[in-house]
């Protein structure tokens, strides 16, 4: 028991970089669920061009937010982050689909590896886990 505690204990300053790392994805999910919500004009036209209804963009930026709210707070961070993967595996499956510019398919991937990257290296359990 003692090891598995000590394994999960992270240094103060790795738990601030991981803080900070994991604060610039969940930012960029708020930023991306709040817009969502409001449906300026980009908003409108990117739903008709990916082949959304637009109705589907307030529900679509309500989840973001549940699901960022899963991953701020640390008991559930790892459940967020699965989430959030998903979601963002599924932007980066409509990009494919409507053959967008390279630099719009491989975002959402870049967006995840922040939340991922910023949870490894602020909970120890996790790091334990992969390494």
């Amino acid at each position: 028991m003692q090891a598995a505690t000590k394994m999960a204990t992270v240094p103060k300053k790795n738990l601030w970089a991981g803080r900070i790392v994991s604060a610039l994805g969940a930012l960029f999910m708020v930023m991306d669920a709040a817009i969502h919500i409001a449906k300026p004009d980009p908003v409108v036209q990117a739903f008709a061009h990916l082949g959304y209804p637009l109705g589907t963009a307030v529900p679509l930026g309500v989840l973001v937010l549940v699901l960022v709210a899963l991953y701020v707070i640390p008991r559930t961070a790892f459940f967020g982050a699965i989430l959030l993967t998903g979601y963002l595996g599924g932007a980066v499956a409509t990009h494919v689909r409507v053959a967008d510019p390279t630099f719009d398919t491989i975002f959402p991937i870049l967006i995840g590896a922040l939340l991922w990257g910023g949870l490894f290296v602020r909970d120890g359990r996790i790091r334990a886990f992969v390494i």
